[in-house]
């Protein structure tokens, strides 16, 4: 076989590349896996964020969340909250970030779909208003203004 190759997931035909990371969910070396379903698995990330960090990576070959078909994201909405619920009991964080750098200019490293579903702890960062809005420069909270 050569760089890709065409592989039954699930009952589906998916693309697997062998040159990505995430297509070699398979091999234990380079995933510890949290929870699982047909077509995604949890992975906790290599260079995790902070404790109960995990990745949602489907099984299928694919590079952005929009090519996810309707029924791949209720099962990934599904399995999320299956790997939130077993982030709660082992670690007990007080909120969640959840993201996808959704290509190389969002900084995306690995050109395969992966969501970050990250466990937030009170006082992990000294103002966390804004969350996900503090990724690109830009005002300070108390600075912001409505878009006019």
């Amino acid at each position: 076989m050569g760089p890709s190759a065409e592989v039954e997931v699930a009952g589906t035909l998916s693309g697997v590349q062998a040159d990505c990371l995430f297509c070699k969910l398979h091999d234990s070396s380079l995933h510890e896996i949290l929870v699982e379903s047909d077509n995604f698995v949890v992975r906790w990330d290599n260079y995790p964020l902070s404790k109960g960090h995990v990745e949602l990576v489907p099984r299928r070959h694919i590079e952005s969340f929009f090519d996810m078909t309707a029924v791949e994201i209720v099962e990934a909405y599904t399995l999320m909250t299956q790997a939130r619920e077993e982030i709660d009991d082992q670690f007990g964080p007080a909120a969640y970030t959840i993201g996808v750098n959704d290509g190389t200019a969002a900084g995306r490293t690995v050109d395969h779909l992966h969501i970050h579903l990250i466990p937030r702890y009170e006082g992990d960062v000294d103002d966390p208003r804004g969350g996900i809005r503090q990724i690109l420069p830009g005002p300070h909270p108390d600075e912001w203004a409505p878009r006019s």
